[in-house]
């Protein structure tokens, strides 16, 4: 039984020693050296298994050595038997087990094992979990950066958005601006264009019939309600403008035509008429007999004027190259 307390004690020393090391040396190192030491303490511990093997009485024997005190009762019995025994039975008192109170608290090898395999499964799995959460952040940083960088991309987007907002609000107001100036334009122009369409139906109506012919088309084009027509400002300014170009044309130069007129006698002849503008024309029958027209608001009016027949031929002459250039008196009349 000393030999088992020995055994034990120094397996305990021996965990003891093992247990300063672990706590001055990292946690690898302190689990390999408490395997060593469960390890150690496996094979000492092993040794007492094989005491049962020996002799009963061998066993006995030292369970039954008295203690110190009983030393002197020992010597003085030898003469006497049974007070020896008495003494013996009196004074030696019974072996207790090495122990006892420790071998209930302390684990078996097997708890110590298992609780260190569970130990150090647990940390290995705090170690990957912690490894896992440093990526994780890692991971997480990196998105939390990127996702800053497009919050700024996205920011100077709406920045760049509403400075171009802005300014289509200013170039739509500018553009509002320009269409009520426009619409204010455009109503004036066709105020204006309608006025000019009115004026030049009264000019049409003094033209000579050759320029007539000539205004035809253009007076066609002419709407007869302003109001309603969908002709284009621009085209009826368009017409407006043939129309006195047509009649600036003849107003500025002298020109002859034959035409059919009445005479004085009622009856009517292909006459040569001078037109002198558009203020004033001559006519001469193949007869002799002449004229003189005017313009009113409802066309030419025509004045029978015998008496001025030769200087209305001789004009003719002049114009059409027959005579050379000269003065020739006319009777003329300005409204």
């Amino acid at each position: 039984m000393n030999g088992t307390i020995k055994v034990r004690d120094a397996a305990n020393a021996r965990v003891r020693r093992s247990s300063v090391v672990v706590a001055s040396v990292p946690i690898a190192a302190a689990l390999t050296s408490l395997l060593v030491a469960i390890t150690a303490f496996g094979e000492d511990g092993a040794k007492p298994a094989a005491a049962p093997t020996r002799r009963p009485e061998a066993a006995a024997a030292p369970a039954s050595k008295p203690a110190t005190g009983a030393v002197p009762a020992q010597a003085g019995a030898r003469g006497s038997p049974a007070t020896a025994t008495a003494a013996t039975q009196t004074k030696a008192p019974p072996a207790a087990p090495a122990s006892p109170a420790a071998d209930a608290k302390s684990p078996s090898l097997e708890e110590t094992r298992l609780t260190l395999s569970k130990w150090i499964e647990t940390q290995q799995i705090i170690s990957k979990e912690r490894n896992e959460w440093q990526q994780g952040k890692e991971i997480l940083q990196g998105r939390i950066e990127l996702v800053g960088k497009e919050v700024g991309s996205l920011k100077d987007r709406i920045a760049q958005a509403e400075t171009a907002v802005k300014d289509s609000n200013r170039k739509r107001d500018e553009l509002i601006a320009q269409n009520a100036q426009l619409k204010e334009t455009g109503a004036q122009l066709v105020a204006a264009v309608t006025a000019l369409e009115e004026k030049v139906r009264r000019l049409a109506k003094i033209a000579p019939e050759g320029v007539a012919k000539k205004l035809e088309p253009l007076l066609q084009r002419v709407p007869t309600d302003p109001a309603t027509t969908r002709v284009s400002v621009a085209e009826r300014f368009q017409n407006v403008l043939g129309i006195l170009n047509e009649l600036n044309k003849a107003n500025s130069e002298i020109s002859i035509a034959y035409e059919i007129r009445k005479l004085a006698d009622g009856s009517s002849s292909e006459v040569q008429v001078v037109y002198v503008g558009l203020a004033q024309a001559y006519y001469l029958s193949p007869r002799g007999e002449a004229g003189i027209g005017r313009p009113t608001e409802e066309g030419w009016a025509w004045t029978p004027a015998n008496g001025e027949a030769a200087s209305v031929f001789r004009a003719l002459e002049i114009i059409q190259g027959k005579e050379p250039p000269a003065f020739v008196g006319l009777p003329v009349k300005i409204q």
